[in-house]
């Protein structure tokens, strides 16, 4: 009597569609090729975080640098590299403040006179222009939007000669007016644009459900459209104050007179061509100048963001 002995395959190996047995080295380095790719893109990310600190403190290193020299002794500030500091020089903000005719503070509430206006005039004008391009359909509004967005790609300075003769015809200049005026006409093209691509994006059946219930254009706007604009206003809010505050060019033309002088033109007067230059009462009123729009943007920042990242959806 004979016994068969059946052959059962190896446990290590096991058989395929094909006959072939399978191997799992292919799977060990498949994880170790996984581990390299990982460690390469690790090493890619510190170098490009290592890049933008590098960046960031060579930005950065003027503000710094500009705060320390405002704490040093008038003599030492172009002596002294880096920004080490070997004694405190506070005295530079108490002379700084009152070295010029007035007091600083004098300045500071000229430019805020002018910003605030400015703002005002860029938020009516600005939206009021952005929805009759986006909503309203009149002769010739291609035309016109195309002439709007290329007065962006147009240089301040081309214009400021016939508007200063324009504005010394009437009698503005040394006065708030020729920095005012214009922001209430929407000759912000860029806040336009902004404030259009935002409203483009609001779907039009509120603006229909609200002219069912028999509101006209005025109470769209004010009622519908300007709430949900909160962002973009924001923006042109922000924009507007750190241009606004900065701008030294508009205020030189017109602000002749020191008692009108804006912040910008006021620290240009510590410097002086004739006498030696305070340059320590400059850099500390520079930092004081500086207080307002950081604390704008810090508060305001995420309203920025915002306005910025939703402008342009549909």
């Amino acid at each position: 009597m004979t016994t068969k002995l059946e052959t059962l395959p190896s446990p290590e190996k096991k058989s395929t569609g094909a006959g072939k047995p399978t191997n799992r080295k292919p799977r060990v380095r498949e994880s170790r090729g996984t581990l390299a790719f990982s460690r390469a893109q690790r090493g890619k990310s510190l170098m490009k975080h290592g890049i933008l600190i590098v960046a960031g403190a060579l930005m950065i290193y003027p503000l710094l640098w500009m705060v320390v020299s405002s704490l040093r002794p008038n003599e030492m500030i172009f002596r002294e590299p880096g920004l080490w500091l070997n004694s405190l020089e506070m005295s530079n903000y108490t002379s700084g403040w009152s070295a010029l005719t007035h007091p600083f503070g004098h300045y500071m509430l000229n430019s805020a006179i002018v910003v605030i206006g400015s703002i005002l005039g860029n938020l009516v004008s600005c939206s009021m222009a952005a929805y009759a391009f986006a909503r309203l359909q009149f002769t010739g509004k291609k035309l016109f939007f195309g002439i709007m967005l290329l007065t962006i790609m147009l240089p301040f300075h081309v214009v400021i000669v016939p508007q200063y003769i324009l504005f010394s015809q009437i009698g503005w200049v040394n006065t708030f007016w020729p920095l005012l005026v214009p922001k209430l006409l929407a000759t912000d093209a860029f806040f336009v644009f902004l404030m259009v691509q935002f409203i483009r994006g609001i779907p039009r059946e509120l603006d229909e459900a609200a002219r069912i219930d028999g509101a006209g254009h005025p109470r769209i706007f004010l009622r519908v459209i300007l709430p949900l604009m909160v962002p973009a206003l924001a923006t042109t809010t922000i924009f507007t104050f750190i241009w606004t505050w900065n701008d030294f060019f508009g205020a030189l033309i017109y602000l002749t007179d020191p008692d009108m002088f804006t912040v910008p033109v006021a620290l240009r007067a510590f410097v002086d061509s004739q006498s030696a230059t305070s340059w320590g009462s400059l850099f500390a009123m520079s930092i004081v100048s500086l207080l307002p729009v950081f604390l704008v943007f810090l508060f305001g920042q995420r309203f920025l963001i915002k306005g910025i990242a939703t402008t342009g959806i549909k």
